[in-house]
């Protein structure tokens, strides 16, 4: 018997059930990748604020140092002075003998806004020896 080939037709595309099953892997899948992003933001925000520290530090450093051929016999100390914005930098200044000096510079980032260097916000101390160049 010679009859109709019945063939069926299956339309191409997703159902319903799918598209809903394929959005929750991907959702699942993105809250830890956002995640991890978000904490190497935070990363990099820290590395930047410490790098540029460091930077301001060294300058202040040479700062000094360059004033001392000239004026040993002056102060040094400086307490939340502005370096560039919202970077705030300490100098403690205090004899180590007769011609010699202990410079610490400390500079950090004013997290609160408060124009005051609080320990938890300084994020570079550099110390150094200043000695007196000759008599002026």
């Amino acid at each position: 018997m010679h009859g109709k080939l019945t063939t069926f037709h299956r339309f191409s595309g997703l159902t319903l059930t799918e598209v809903v099953i394929a959005s929750a892997l991907l959702i699942v899948a993105m809250v830890p990748i956002l995640k991890g992003l978000a904490s190497a933001h935070a990363g990099t925000m820290i590395i930047e604020r410490k790098s540029r520290s460091l930077m301001l530090t060294q300058a202040k450093l040479d700062e000094i140092r360059a004033r001392s051929v000239y004026h040993y016999g002056n102060s040094f100390e400086e307490s939340n002075s502005s370096l560039d914005g919202p970077y705030l930098c300490t100098v403690t200044d205090e004899s180590a003998g007769t011609n010699l000096r202990r410079v610490a510079v400390s500079v950090g980032y004013d997290l609160n806004g408060d124009s005051i260097l609080d320990s938890e916000e300084i994020e570079v101390t550099l110390t150094t020896y200043i000695a007196r160049r000759w008599d002026s």
